[in-house]
């Protein structure tokens, strides 16, 4: 029986390499976005059982985060609306160390559906692709993130795994915390793409109050800056020093290494001036 799958997000950095990876292996899936045919909107509900019909199982992205108010509630609305629908499986992506996000995890696996959560830690391609693009490519990482470690988690593993839980039996029912290979300060990333770019590039610990006028600066939508400023005054505070194997278990290779993240985005010319 065919699978047919929906990747909520399908733009965004995970979203468009899960759709990427099955449509690799032929096989039926659908992306969301607000300009998508049919459209998708996290504030409008009325956009949502469009894009479920027909759907048997859905890789679930929240924007813009999962720590965002309201999330709950739209988590618990979607779910179940998806198994009036008749989905049988929800892959979620979901932050480490932030309790709002886990609260939708219990969301999700309480509910009367087969769930994976794929609980993830800081992405390395935020600083490739996201809000501290343009900070790399200044030269200059201003975080309120201290000296703080983190194992950084390339984006490239959360798809692998998350295709794994969508395609492959022996993934339901569990909760999957993804990591990085080693623990890095925010100076060793920064030192990573400088030796890997070429260029001069540092971390500058500031307070959360400049990093979220920077932020803005940069273009971030004021909301989002003050959402992901008090994020980061909660998750970079020691809790999340510590790797797991998870992406080794599930994948049968070790995690990718930020200094391999690095120098695969420095090939491509993202970082050039």
């Amino acid at each position: 029986m065919t699978t047919n799958f929906l990747v909520v997000g399908g733009t965004g950095k995970t979203g468009r390499r899960v759709a990427d990876r099955l449509r690799e292996r032929d096989l039926p899936v659908r992306i969301t976005s607000r300009r998508g045919a049919p459209p998708f909107d996290w504030a409008d509900r009325a956009t949502w059982a469009p894009v479920l019909e027909g759907i048997d199982a859905v890789y679930l992205t929240y924007y813009p985060d999962l720590v965002v108010p309201g999330a709950a509630d739209d988590i618990r609305a979607f779910t179940e609306l998806a198994i009036a629908e008749g989905v049988r499986h929800l892959v979620l992506l979901s932050g480490r160390g932030e309790e709002e996000a886990e609260a939708c995890e219990r969301i999700v696996a309480a509910a009367d559906i087969g769930w994976t959560i794929l609980r993830c830690s800081w992405f390395a391609q935020n600083f490739s692709e996201h809000f501290l693009l343009d900070a790399v490519r200044g030269g200059e990482i201003a975080l309120p993130a201290g000296m703080v470690v983190e194992p950084f988690l390339d984006v490239r593993d959360i798809a692998d795994v998350a295709v794994k839980a969508l395609t492959e039996p022996g993934h339901t029912s569990r909760l999957y915390e993804l990591t990085g290979p080693r623990l890095l300060t925010f100076a060793d990333a920064a030192a990573d793409i400088a030796a890997a770019s070429g260029r001069d590039v540092r971390y500058v610990p500031v307070s959360a109050e400049d990093y979220a006028a920077a932020a803005v600066g940069y273009g971030v939508p004021a909301e989002e800056a003050e959402a992901l400023t008090e994020l980061f005054a909660r998750v970079l505070d020691g809790r999340n020093e510590s790797v797991t194997h998870d992406v080794d278990r599930v994948l049968g290779r070790p995690a990718t290494d930020f200094a391999d993240f690095a120098r695969d985005a420095a090939a491509t010319g993202v970082w050039a001036r």
